[in-house]
C-alpha cells in the first residue's frame, strides 16, 4: 500500500513538539511493516540552511484568482524512506515553524493551506498516486477537503486519514487572510461567521478520522471534550477512532541511556538511586536517596495542571518530599514556581528551561513523575515514566488512563491516578503515593518492575494503522 504522511514536523529533521516524535516514528514503523511510505513537509529555513537538496522534479505553479505560486519540490533519502520537501521561500524561508521570538505569523493560515495545495500537486508532479493520504493536525487538515474537490482524476481512489493530535489548535483564519482558499470551490460552505475552522474541514473530509488514544477519541465525542467539535465528531462517530501512540524505546531506556550516570533495567534497580543523587545535585537540592523525589517536565501551561499544582504546594512541602519541576512557557508561572523555589530551597526546585540531559534524568532520578493535565490527547512523559521505573501520578484524562493503571484497582497497578479537576483530588492522590512510598517499600519496587515490563510499541501502533486503511477500500 502506498502511504505518503502530509505533516509539518519530523523529529530528527525539525521539531517542536510532540507531534515531530509522531511524524518521525510512524513513518519508519509501517515501512519496516512493509508499506510504500514517503512524508510531505514544508522546506523550513532551518532545513534549508543545513541541507542541500537536489530538486525532484520541475518548477510546480499553483494558480489562484489571489496569486501565482511558483515552488520547488526537493527530496532526500531518510532511513530508506523518500522525504519530499515544498520549498517556498515567502512562506517557509523564516526563523521559526509557526511564530517568531513573540508571536504566531499572521498568516499561519494561508502558508499550511497552501502547503495542503502543494502536496497535492507534487505528488502528481513526480507521479506518485497513494493510496492514503495521512494528515496531521490543523496544519494539513485541509487536505481530504482539497482531496475531495481535486478534479484532476488523480486521486480518485485515494483515501484520506485525519489524525488529531491536540483538539485545541483548530487552525482558525478568517477567510479573508487565507487567499489561498477565497475562491475555492465550495469553500463557502466551511465558512461561519467569516471564519473558516481548518480542523473542522479536516473532520468533515477526511475519509477516516483517528485521535492518539482510545479514551481521548471518547472524550472529543462528549460537549466537555471537545473543544467546540462536539456536533462534528458525533456525526463522524463511526468513522473515528482512537489508536495509542507508541513510545520510542530505542531514546527511552534506563539501560543504554548515555545522559544517565549509571545504567540500570528492571532486573537491578539499584543504580536508579545514583541518578536520584545525581538530579539532586543538579537541581541544587540537598542529596537524600531515601526522601521521596517528584519530578515533573512539561510546558508551563494550564493544560498541564498548574491551575492543580501551584494552590496545594504550601501544604505539599508539610511533608517530607523533594519536588523539581523542569519546563519553559507562562512567564506569571514560572514567576510563582521561582518564588516557590526560593522560599523552599531544600524541597523544591524549578527549573527553568529545558535540555534533554535533565529531562532524562528527571525520568530516571524521580521516584514519581507527575502529570496532573486538564486533557491530555496520549502523553508521552508516562510512558517513559513507566520505562525508567518512575511511578506516574496522573490525572484520568485521554492517553494517561490508557496507559496507567491505579494502585487502588488493580494487581496490574502501575501508578496513582485521581479523577476530579480539583487540586484537593490531586493532593489526595499524591499523599496516597506518598504513603505507599513509606508503608510499602516491596510492593512499590514489583510497581516500579511492572510498569518498565510495560511496553507501547511503534509496531502495534503501525498495526493498528495498517487495519484501518485497508478498512476503507474493503
Amino acid at each position: 500500500m502506498k502511504i505518503v504522511f502530509a505533516i509539518s514536523e519530523v523529529e530528527e529533521l525539525v521539531k517542536t513538539g510532540g507531534l515531530a516524535d509522531v511524524g518521525k516514528a510512524l513513518p519508519l514503523a509501517l515501512k519496516e511493516a512493509g508499506e510504500d511510505v514517503a512524508i510531505v513537509m514544508p522546506y523550513y529555513k532551518v532545513l534549508a540552511d543545513s541541507l542541500d537538496l537536489p530538486t525532484a522534479c520541475e518548477t510546480q505553479t499553483l494558480f489562484t484568482e489571489y496569486k501565482v505560486y511558483n515552488f520547488e519540490v526537493r527530496v532526500m533519502d531518510w532511513h530508506g524512506l523518500p522525504v519530499y520537501f515544498v520549498d517556498y521561500p515567502e512562506y517557509f524561508m523564516r526563523e521559526g515553524l509557526y511564530s517568531n521570538a513573540y508571536e504566531a505569523y499572521e498568516d499561519n493560515g494561508e502558508r499550511f493551506c497552501f502547503f495542503s495545495g502543494a502536496v497535492l500537486a507534487a505528488l502528481q508532479a513526480i507521479n506518485y498516486s497513494p493510496d492514503v493520504i495521512h494528515c496531521h493536525d490543523w496544519h494539513t487538515a485541509m487536505l481530504p477537503y482539497l482531496t475531495a474537490f481535486d478534479n484532476t482524476g488523480f486521486f480518485d481512489k485515494t483515501r484520506t486519514v485525519f489524525t488529531i493530535h491536540n483538539a485545541a489548535f483548530q487552525g482558525v483564519n478568517l477567510l479573508e487572510k487565507v487567499p489561498f482558499l477565497r475562491h475555492h470551490p465550495g469553500i463557502l460552505a466551511q465558512v461561519h461567521g467569516g471564519y473558516i475552522n481548518m480542523l473542522q474541514s479536516g473532520i468533515e473530509f477526511a475519509t477516516k478520522v483517528t485521535t492518539v488514544s482510545p479514551h481521548y477519541a471518547q472524550e472529543l465525542l462528549t460537549d466537555l471534550g471537545s473543544h467546540g467539535l462536539h456536533e462534528r465528531l458525533v456525526r463522524r462517530k463511526t468513522d473515528l477512532s482512537g489508536i495509542l501512540n507508541g513510545c520510542d524505546y530505542t531514546q527511552w531506556n534506563p539501560a543504554t541511556d548515555t545522559f544517565l550516570p549509571e545504567h540500570y533495567d528492571a532486573d537491578n534497580l539499584l543504580p536508579k538511586q545514583t541518578c536520584k543523587h545525581a538530579l539532586q545535585e543538579k537541581s541544587g537540592l540537598p542529596t537524600n536517596v531515601s526522601i521521596p523525589l517528584i519530578g515533573m517536565v512539561c510546558r508551563l501551561t494550564e493544560q498541564k495542571g498548574f491551575g492543580y499544582i501551584l494552590p496545594i504546594l504550601d501544604e505539599l512541602v508539610q511533608h517530607n518530599v523533594q519536588i523539581v519541576i523542569v519546563g519553559t512557557g507562562d512567564p506569571k508561572m514560572c514567576m510563582d514556581l521561582g518564588e516557590f523555589a526560593q522560599n523552599n530551597p531544600s524541597q523544591f526546585a524549578f527549573i527553568n528551561g529545558f535540555s534533554s540531559e535533565h529531562a532524562h534524568l528527571v525520568e530516571a532520578g524521580a521516584d514519581f513523575f507527575l502529570m496532573p493535565s486538564q486533557f491530555e490527547p496520549c502523553g508521552l512523559n508516562q510512558m517513559y515514566s513507566l520505562a525508567y521505573g518512575t511511578i506516574p501520578i496522573v490525572r484520568a484524562v485521554g492517553g494517561l488512563k490508557d496507559t496507567v493503571v491505579d494502585n487502588r484497582h488493580s494487581e496490574d497497578a502501575t501508578g496513582f491516578v485521581f479523577e476530579q479537576p480539583r487540586p484537593e483530588a490531586l493532593l489526595a492522590c499524591i499523599r496516597r503515593a506518598l504513603l505507599f512510598y513509606y508503608e510499602h517499600p516491596v510492593k512499590f519496587r514489583e510497581m516500579q518492575q511492572r510498569g518498565m515490563n510495560t511496553r507501547f510499541t511503534w509496531e502495534r501502533a503501525a498495526d493498528e494503522y495498517i487495519k484501518l486503511y485497508e478498512s476503507m477500500f474493503v
